[in-house]
């Protein structure tokens, strides 16, 4: 066999080799890409996005989009060839495992905690919407959870309403703990609540429940042995005047927050908030309507653009960011707050785009 024959047979038997190493052997990264966007005005698989009834709403029009990320399952094992692929493609993203899912984190925890996130954003998108257009609710105190085999288990559960303990009434979370501390651990406080089951009726009839009930506990000592404890975790709720339903499947995570609760003021808004262009973006928002920085901005820029969006909410936290890779035909409006975002649509609907705040990449 001649020489150079035989080169190139070797060198394509390496190569064979090679390329079948990159596929059999496994690597520590996942990818992120573009995900599909959604029109929260719109609907989703054949309903709407966000429904509400008991309340007058209006006629709405363009987008209001939120955007997504796929990235790759936990339990999904990239191989070498897959990885390389993804570093040259320009709108995908491979990062280190741990980076999406640190502390070995399973697909079934990491698909909980996305579900917990995205339910809680929706309440905190509700928040916003409300406090943005004048409208009054009720904020209470309850209890989130009850730790397994603590004092409280049997005794009180996820949902009741916490009014009062030893008569001291409660307005914040932290009131709660406040006063169980003030006990000494095997005394016991009372409690002064209304059942959940009784609570969830009265709040889908949109009233104030009336029907209340003490319960007593006997306090344990906290792991650090110095203070009394009776083993839950007390949160807030809300009790809304009328009914809003947000209905999408196989979402999760916060960063929906700010495009639902802006939806919800469109509908609840006589003028349209886009005048009918079309608006994409992204954000956390907080009950106080602040709104956060998000992950994978990038992608979710790609994904705005190629839906067709020309503008594109952006959290003040992720400008730099954005900005330093923005696709072409897409433009970035920096937004802090709902207010922010709300008072750049009334620019963006007026024709007012040369004063719409932008980001810049330092």
């Amino acid at each position: 066999m001649p020489r150079r024959t035989a080169t190139m047979l070797a060198s394509t038997l390496v190569l064979i080799c090679l390329l079948i190493a990159g596929v059999l052997i496994p690597v520590p990264y996942s990818e992120m890409s573009p995900g599909p966007t959604v029109n929260t005005l719109g609907e989703a698989r054949g309903e709407p996005v966000l429904q509400i009834s008991g309340r007058k709403t209006y006629p709405t029009d363009g987008h209001l989009n939120m955007t997504t990320v796929r990235v790759t399952s936990a339990d999904y094992k990239m191989n070498a060839v897959e990885a390389v692929y993804g570093w040259l493609t320009h709108d995908n993203v491979v990062v280190p495992h741990d980076t999406l899912y640190p502390d070995g984190k399973t697909e079934e925890e990491s698909s909980q905690e996305n579900a917990e996130e995205f339910s809680q954003s929706q309440e905190s998108a509700k928040v916003a919407a409300l406090d943005e257009l004048g409208i009054p609710f009720t904020t209470r105190v309850v209890v989130a959870s009850v730790v397994k085999d603590s004092p409280a288990e049997g005794t009180l559960h996820a949902g009741d309403v916490i009014k009062a303990v030893d008569g001291a009434e409660v307005t914040e979370p932290a009131d709660v703990a406040e006063q169980v501390t003030k006990r000494e651990p095997g005394e016991k406080v009372v409690f002064t609540i209304v059942p959940a089951k009784e609570a969830a009726a009265a709040e889908k009839a949109h009233k104030e429940a009336t029907v209340t009930r003490k319960v007593a506990i006997t306090t344990a000592k906290s792991e650090e042995g110095d203070r009394a404890i009776v083993g839950i975790q007390a949160g807030t709720d809300h009790v809304f005047p009328f009914t809003i339903d947000i209905k999408l499947a196989d979402v999760g995570g916060p960063s929906a927050g700010l495009m639902f609760a802006l939806g919800i003021v469109d509908k609840l808004t006589p003028e349209s908030l886009t005048g009918g262009k079309f608006v994409a973006g992204t954000g956390t928002i907080d009950d106080d309507g602040k709104v956060g920085p998000i992950g994978g901005i990038q992608m979710k820029l790609v994904g705005a653009r190629n839906a067709g969006a020309e503008y594109f909410l952006t959290p003040a936290d992720n400008c730099a960011a954005a900005a330093g890779d923005t696709p072409d035909g897409l433009t970035l409006v920096k937004v802090d707050t709902i207010a922010d975002a709300t008072a750049s649509l009334e620019k963006l609907r007026k024709g007012d785009t040369a004063n719409l705040p932008s980001c810049s990449k330092g």
